[in-house]
Protein backbone atom coordinates (compact mmCIF):
# COMPACT_ATOMS: atom_id res chain seq x y z
CA UNK A 1 0.00 0.00 0.00
CA UNK A 2 1.59 3.44 -0.81
CA UNK A 3 1.11 6.00 1.38
CA UNK A 4 1.95 8.75 -0.34
CA UNK A 5 -1.11 8.73 -2.72
CA UNK A 6 -4.25 11.02 -1.81
CA UNK A 7 -7.70 10.00 -0.86
CA UNK A 8 -8.88 11.06 -4.37
CA UNK A 9 -6.40 9.20 -5.71
CA UNK A 10 -7.05 5.70 -4.14
CA UNK A 11 -10.54 6.06 -5.05
CA UNK A 12 -9.75 6.64 -8.69
CA UNK A 13 -7.43 3.51 -8.92
CA UNK A 14 -9.83 1.67 -6.94
CA UNK A 15 -12.67 2.28 -8.83
CA UNK A 16 -10.91 1.90 -12.43
CA UNK A 17 -9.81 -1.63 -11.48
CA UNK A 18 -13.23 -2.61 -10.27
CA UNK A 19 -15.05 -1.48 -13.19
CA UNK A 20 -12.00 -2.93 -15.88
CA UNK A 21 -12.79 -6.13 -13.49
CA UNK A 22 -16.21 -6.60 -14.07
CA UNK A 23 -17.42 -9.36 -16.94
CA UNK A 24 -18.82 -7.60 -19.87
CA UNK A 25 -22.47 -8.68 -20.16
CA UNK A 26 -24.33 -8.00 -23.59
CA UNK A 27 -23.68 -4.93 -24.65
CA UNK A 28 -23.67 -3.42 -20.94
CA UNK A 29 -20.51 -1.22 -20.29
CA UNK A 30 -19.14 -0.19 -16.45
CA UNK A 31 -17.25 2.80 -16.31
CA UNK A 32 -15.44 4.37 -13.11
CA UNK A 33 -16.48 8.36 -13.32
CA UNK A 34 -13.89 9.64 -11.27
CA UNK A 35 -14.08 13.44 -10.61
CA UNK A 36 -11.68 14.78 -8.09
CA UNK A 37 -12.27 18.28 -8.28
CA UNK A 38 -15.89 18.04 -6.89
CA UNK A 39 -14.88 14.77 -4.62
CA UNK A 40 -17.56 12.53 -6.71
CA UNK A 41 -16.62 9.09 -7.56
CA UNK A 42 -18.77 6.71 -9.20
CA UNK A 43 -19.11 3.10 -10.87
CA UNK A 44 -21.95 3.45 -13.35
CA UNK A 45 -23.42 0.36 -15.74
CA UNK A 46 -25.36 1.73 -19.20
CA UNK A 47 -26.24 0.02 -21.96
CA UNK A 48 -29.20 -1.83 -23.12
CA UNK A 49 -30.23 -5.23 -21.41
CA UNK A 50 -32.43 -7.23 -23.89
CA UNK A 51 -34.49 -3.76 -25.12
CA UNK A 52 -34.17 -2.20 -21.98
CA UNK A 53 -31.79 0.59 -21.66
CA UNK A 54 -29.84 0.65 -18.31
CA UNK A 55 -28.44 3.51 -16.92
CA UNK A 56 -27.74 2.82 -13.36
CA UNK A 57 -25.06 3.52 -10.63
CA UNK A 58 -23.20 0.42 -9.03
CA UNK A 59 -21.23 2.57 -6.75
CA UNK A 60 -21.11 6.24 -5.39
CA UNK A 61 -18.60 7.56 -2.70
CA UNK A 62 -17.78 11.39 -2.00
CA UNK A 63 -15.68 13.25 -0.01
CA UNK A 64 -16.88 15.04 3.00
CA UNK A 65 -14.88 17.05 5.46
CA UNK A 66 -11.45 14.27 4.79
CA UNK A 67 -13.96 10.87 4.97
CA UNK A 68 -14.56 9.23 2.16
CA UNK A 69 -18.22 8.74 2.50
CA UNK A 70 -20.59 5.82 0.44
CA UNK A 71 -23.53 6.52 -0.85
CA UNK A 72 -24.25 3.46 -2.60
CA UNK A 73 -22.27 0.14 -3.13
CA UNK A 74 -23.91 -2.16 -5.07
CA UNK A 75 -20.82 -4.86 -5.57
CA UNK A 76 -21.76 -8.27 -4.22
CA UNK A 77 -18.70 -8.28 -2.08
CA UNK A 78 -18.81 -4.23 -1.52
CA UNK A 79 -16.09 -1.62 -2.29
CA UNK A 80 -15.07 -1.35 1.65
CA UNK A 81 -12.09 -3.76 1.98
CA UNK A 82 -10.90 -2.93 -1.45
CA UNK A 83 -10.45 0.92 -0.22
CA UNK A 84 -8.79 -0.12 2.92
CA UNK A 85 -6.18 -1.96 1.74
CA UNK A 86 -5.60 0.32 -1.51
CA UNK A 87 -4.65 2.43 2.05
CA UNK A 88 -7.80 4.83 2.63
CA UNK A 89 -8.03 4.40 6.94
CA UNK A 90 -10.98 2.61 8.17
CA UNK A 91 -12.36 4.98 10.29
CA UNK A 92 -11.72 7.43 7.72
CA UNK A 93 -14.60 5.45 5.76
CA UNK A 94 -18.82 6.42 6.79
CA UNK A 95 -21.42 4.23 5.57
CA UNK A 96 -24.95 4.22 6.55
CA UNK A 97 -25.30 8.05 7.73
CA UNK A 98 -27.90 8.76 10.64
CA UNK A 99 -30.05 11.02 10.13
CA UNK A 100 -28.36 13.73 12.00
CA UNK A 101 -25.28 13.53 10.05
CA UNK A 102 -27.15 13.40 6.89
CA UNK A 103 -28.81 16.91 7.70
CA UNK A 104 -24.89 17.96 8.49
CA UNK A 105 -24.13 16.96 4.91
CA UNK A 106 -27.12 18.84 3.50
CA UNK A 107 -25.28 22.52 3.89
CA UNK A 108 -21.70 21.78 2.67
Amino acid sequence: MDRSLTYPEILTQVLRKASDAQPRLQTIQIRAVCDTESGQFLIIATGWEKSVWLNTILFHARLFDGKVVIEDDNFEEGMTEALIKAGIAAEDIVTGLSQEQRQLTLHR
